[in-house]
């Protein structure tokens, strides 16, 4: 199968009610089920009410948050499942953010091995990032989506007006996604970032912007669905930053993903400076407006070492190195780049001391 023939529809409407019922009227009645999440549960289930009703739809929320990404919840979805009679010409609806997207994905994926899923992210994050390009899975033994497969959603409907009701904290951590799709994109989209009004959001011209940014990914996730190309492009600031949501976590001091991400990033702008010739100034322009923004999660050298062993973990390593995806300038990458620990603990201290 190529991967052209396993992209998802993604659709981009402020009419989700009408999407979902062209989606949910394709399959047989007491046959869709949907998943969310406590909070998501309050605000996003009324949007689509109508169509839960009309079409018998049973639902089940699961506990919110990511230390709630456990093999626990996945069980508690393939129970309900399982107690409904879903079979494989089922359909599963996750709605909710990237959490959720990911383990309902992985969920649908593997039940009576696989049916088809939607994803209607209601996160930021999630609408740029976690409910596309097929990657779906949970967290296992401290370390950030462990256990998965590679499954691409059926659809995604994005709706900005989900955004409308999430804190600064969480739209920063998704708008770190798209920084991130534009240092490796192009100078133009990353300008477009980086002007954008945070404070005063045009939900309209966002959409504009969010539509820029996924086409990013979707690019990468066509060309090299299963990762082993180009699409290692949207690694970037994440060998470094995934070592940091789980320090943070193991540490009882859990920073959110994009946060993360930027971080992470911070450190990997470091490297690429050293490893590939990103020019100086441009790594400090960058990664203050960085900290400006996202501040910073206080590390002291004492912690290196664990930093460096999560790296060791990451799914992306081949063997014994640790493989960074890596940028010359803006919109020109570089991929399995490896670096020395030296080299690497000389970012986290770049990082440490901005």
């Amino acid at each position: 199968m190529t991967d052209s023939k396993v992209h998802s529809n993604i659709i981009f409407s402020q009419q989700i009610d009408i999407e979902l019922r062209k989606i949910v009227q394709k399959y047989p009645i007491g046959k869709v089920f949907l998943l969310t999440d406590q909070i998501a549960s309050g605000f996003c289930l009324p949007l689509i009410q109508e169509v839960i009703d009309e079409f018998s739809i049973r639902y089940v929320a699961i506990p919110s948050g990511e230390e709630n990404k456990n093999i626990q919840s996945v069980g508690l979805v393939w129970d309900f499942l399982s107690n409904n009679a879903a079979d494989r010409k089922s359909l599963l609806i996750n709605i909710g953010g990237g959490m959720l997207t990911d383990l309902g994905g992985f969920a649908a994926s593997t039940f009576k091995r696989g049916l088809d899923f939607v994803n209607i992210p209601t996160t930021l994050l999630a609408q740029v990032d976690a409910s596309l390009g097929g990657k779906t899975g949970f967290n296992f033994n401290g370390l950030k989506n462990e256990i998965g497969v590679f499954m691409e959603p059926n659809s995604v409907i994005i709706n900005t007006n989900f955004l409308k009701t999430i804190d600064r904290n969480n739209f920063l951590s998704g708008y770190a996604e798209m920084l991130k799709h534009g240092l490796i994109k192009s100078r133009e989209h990353w300008d477009e970032l980086l002007t954008f009004d945070m404070q005063n959001i045009d939900y309209d011209e966002l959409q504009e912007i969010i539509a820029h940014s996924v086409a990013v990914k979707e690019w990468h996730v066509l060309n090299d669905l299963r990762e082993q190309h180009i699409r290692k492009a949207l690694n970037f600031g994440h060998t470094i930053g995934h070592a940091f949501e789980s320090y943070a976590m193991k540490t009882g001091r859990p920073i959110l993903h994009g946060y993360a991400v930027v971080y992470g990033m911070i450190a990997e702008l470091y490297l690429s400076a050293k490893q590939c010739g990103l020019g100086i100034d441009e790594l400090n322009s960058i990664s203050a407006w960085m900290i400006a923004k996202y501040g910073k999660f206080e590390i002291q050298e004492s912690d290196f070492e664990a930093l460096y062993q999560l790296m060791t973990h990451d799914k992306k390593n081949e063997g014994k190195r640790i493989n960074f995806t890596l940028i010359s300038e803006i919109g020109q990458v570089e991929i399995n780049v490896d670096c020395s620990k030296e080299l690497i603990i000389e970012a986290l201290l770049y990082y440490k001391n901005i």
